[in-house]
């Protein structure tokens, strides 16, 4: 398996097809996507003592009106055109949203900050496509120049006052202060491809159980894994854009799916010794447009 090191935003390009002024725009977008928040902050204070509890309950109600868990692509969708049709619930979404935004999660336990960044991630990836739909995909939604980008690199949210593009919550904040593969599974980009976005609020007394569902979920469908032989596999992108965080190496990856696999699957990995491709799919998780 060849590893392609991903700039840190779930983006991906192909620069054979790009000339040398798109490329030196991406490198600044790059750049500026995941810039880190203001150097004043240390996301990675908290309050060990604390035993304070955040309300997830408004987000938690949007999930169970909006949310598909039985569609038959086994993926769970949102149900956009549903959302959209209900301006007393989208109010509601930003009445959450504008909740987490005023408070400090500095000020609380460790598990409850990790469940304040992703319910955050989710709910702002949703109004974002919200705001938007129809589209086709999230990589339609952008502000800047080049096309296909995706909203990851603009702000969209803030915490403590402090300004935030989404790709800062999961590649400046989640991903360097936990060092937990399993946030892959929990944070959602609003597509086929991409892990579930779970039907239950992540909390920091279910926080354990909650990103050990998303990972055994993902791993066993095929979207995750799917070995089609001995010798050949297809997984996700996501281990080729962030092979740090699974052993930075193929090994490395076969290893992280062995822990999650289940039935068949499970028994192919057990002496699997070929290749792995990859694939990604940027379809919007939404049941068709009326």
């Amino acid at each position: 398996m060849t590893f392609v090191k991903h700039p840190g935003s779930r983006r991906i390009f192909d620069s054979a097809r790009l000339g040398p002024w798109a490329l030196a725009a991406l490198v600044g977008l790059g750049a500026a996507s995941c810039a880190a928040p203001s150097a004043d902050v240390s996301w990675a204070d908290h309050d060990a003592t604390s035993t304070e509890r955040i309300d997830h309950g408004e987000w938690q109600a949007l999930l169970d009106a909006y949310l598909i868990t039985d569609d038959p692509s086994g993926v769970n969708l949102v149900d956009y055109p549903k959302l959209q049709a209900n301006p007393a619930d989208q109010e509601r979404l930003d009445s959450y949203i504008d909740h987490l935004e005023g408070l400090d999660p500095r000020r609380y336990a460790k598990d409850e900050q990790m469940a304040y960044w992703i319910n955050l991630y989710n709910a702002v990836t949703v109004k974002v496509v919200l705001g938007e739909y129809p589209v086709d995909s999230i990589k339609n939604i952008h502000e800047g120049v080049i096309p296909w980008t995706g909203p990851w690199g603009d702000i969209h949210t803030s915490a403590a006052g402090q300004p935030l593009t989404l790709d800062n919550i999961e590649h400046d904040i989640l991903r360097p202060i936990w060092r937990d593969p399993r946030i892959h599974y929990a944070v959602n980009c609003a597509s086929m491809g991409c892990p579930n976005l779970l039907p239950e609020v992540f909390t920091g007394e279910n926080l354990e159980r909650q990103l050990e569902l998303g990972a055994r979920e993902y791993i066993n469908h095929p979207r995750g894994a799917e070995l089609l032989d001995e010798a050949f596999g297809v997984v996700s992108s996501i281990y080729f854009w962030f092979p740090e965080d699974f052993g930075n190496s193929e090994a490395g990856v076969l290893e992280h799916l062995r822990k999650y696999a289940e039935g068949e699957l499970a028994e192919m990995l057990q002496d699997f010794d070929g290749s792995l491709d990859h694939e990604y799919d940027w379809s919007l998780n939404a049941p068709p447009a009326p």
